[in-house]
């Protein structure tokens, strides 16, 4: 009788380690020279860790490629140097082998010449302190925008590159540094 079960057992094994990988991260947004980066590519699929390299082409100069603890997501961080068009194919190998691939274009533009400004009604409790605001490139893979907590309601957001959309969310924090869940996201797609 355990003869089926360790085979099943063993099945699934198997089928989970070498079955395929996906790169799920359709697009990374644009840059800036001389304005911090952050992109993050995310894979699942297959069986951990994963491989991740760039099969051809190249990341912005002063950006770099860092896995995630987990390897299931790649991070480009960094500052782009020079204002050009980059264009990269980043594959993500599985441990069963399993390759995935998705190409990418990354435009750097030498300043920004555009600028998003954000409001949103305030919270009415007096236990709130301040506002954190996230942006993400695909409304998936949030990051802090601010660096201390916005007291008022009013932000405004000169980081963002042409060609680009943004999703922005908020969070209320108390007076504990609880930090409330995210507001819905709101899209700013940049011509």
């Amino acid at each position: 009788m355990r003869r089926p079960l360790f085979s099943l057992s063993l099945l699934l094994f198997a089928v989970r380690c070498f079955g395929s990988v996906a790169i799920t991260t359709t697009s990374v947004p644009n840059g800036i020279v001389g304005t911090a980066y952050l992109a993050v590519i995310k894979a699942t699929g297959g069986c951990t860790p994963y491989v991740w390299s760039i099969a051809s082409g190249s990341l912005p100069d002063g950006i770099t490629a860092t896995p995630s603890n987990t390897t299931t997501s790649l991070n480009l961080t960094g500052t782009p140097k020079k204002a050009s068009t980059y264009s990269f194919t980043e594959q993500v190998t599985g441990c069963g082998g399993r390759i995935a691939k998705v190409t990418y274009k990354i435009v750097t533009q030498a300043t920004a010449n555009h600028v998003v400004d954000m409001s949103w009604t305030a919270s009415t409790s007096t236990d709130v302190v301040g506002y954190n605001l996230y942006r993400a490139p695909d409304a998936v893979s949030w990051q802090k925008v601010n660096t201390s907590l916005i007291p008022s309601t009013l932000y405004t957001d000169s980081t963002v590159a042409n060609s680009s959309t943004y999703y922005y969310a908020a969070t209320a924090v108390d007076v504990y540094g609880d930090e409330s869940k995210k507001t819905p996201p709101v899209k700013a797609a940049i011509p």
